[in-house]
């Protein structure tokens, strides 16, 4: 297998002049061209020859060269048709990788797990396109597609939000719904003059470990999640307030006062300083104040 030949500004250029490719601001595109930055995704990976990696949204190629060389085998999902002849040509000779040219929100990944790994755990590694990042994660999370981990590029705002506590002020619903299907971890805050052209935001590299089991019991996902959500739409408003005022949430004034009191908490709590667990057994007290 040939080594990779991209991931420098001079090698992106000439390969994207040879095309005539122009960049396409709906699909969120801004390509890596840092080897130290591409070394540190595939190494935070933990990537071994036993395993398949799903990437999303392989640009010209870049990544996925580095990829062929670790995993068994490599799927690349790539929406912008104008990419796959480029693709062909930057991919030639990595026998290991196959590429789809399918939106991945459309994808259903856990099928094609099956398909491509006899329904075996996977790998997603990926420069996320940052304005479906959330939907594309939680999808994941969401649909029960078999995986061991995610070792993606987001916003650094994304990405910080993802690993936040509770008390802080990048916790929210985004918080707490990937912690409690993984472990996430930030492994590098990347700079925009690491990608062409430049994004105007600064980016992470964050690795989300996938939990065997969720992180808390709970009874009813959805209406822990409604709940969630509740707490934070108006983040000003007591905890009490917030559920109160969802309309996604049908319980009296009565039954959300106890459930709160069951926590030992204060009728002023606010949503944003509860832990997860705190909102599992708060959805627990609110699903069996119901019978």
């Amino acid at each position: 297998m040939k080594e990779p030949a991209l991931g420098s500004p001079q090698n992106t250029i000439a390969v994207l002049q040879k095309y005539h490719f122009i960049f396409q601001r709906k699909f969120g595109q801004n390509f890596l061209i840092d080897t130290h930055v591409l070394d540190k995704i595939i190494r935070s990976a933990e990537i071994s020859g036993e395993d398949m990696v799903l990437e999303i949204g392989p640009g010209i190629g870049t990544m996925t060269q580095y990829l062929a060389q670790a995993a068994a085998k490599v799927t690349a999902v790539e929406i912008d048709r104008a990419l796959i002849p480029i693709l062909e040509e930057t991919l030639e000779g990595y026998e290991n990788v196959t590429v789809l040219n399918e939106d991945i929100l459309k994808v259903d990944i856990a099928k094609l797990a099956e398909r491509e790994n006899g329904g075996r755990p996977i790998k997603i590694v990926a420069n996320l396109p940052y304005y479906i990042t959330t939907p594309i994660i939680m999808g994941l999370f969401e649909n029960q597609v078999p995986l061991k981990s995610m070792t993606v590029m987001v916003q650094k705002e994304v990405a910080e939000r993802m690993q936040a506590g509770p008390g802080s002020k990048n916790y929210g619903a985004l918080s707490l719904a990937v912690q409690y299907y993984a472990k996430p971890y930030i492994v590098a805050n990347v700079p925009p003059n690491c990608f062409m052209p430049r994004p105007k935001v600064g980016s992470a590299v964050i690795r989300l470990e996938r939990y065997e089991k969720p992180a808390v019991k709970v009874e009813d996902e959805k209406l822990m999640f409604k709940i969630i959500r509740a707490s934070f739409n108006q983040r000003r408003k007591t905890l009490a307030n917030g559920l109160k005022n969802s309309s996604e949430l049908d319980f009296t004034k009565e039954q959300i006062e106890a459930a709160i009191g069951s926590l030992g908490k204060g009728a002023s709590v606010r949503g944003e300083t509860l832990t997860l667990e705190e909102f599992a057994i708060l959805g627990n007290t609110l699903r069996q104040s119901r019978r």
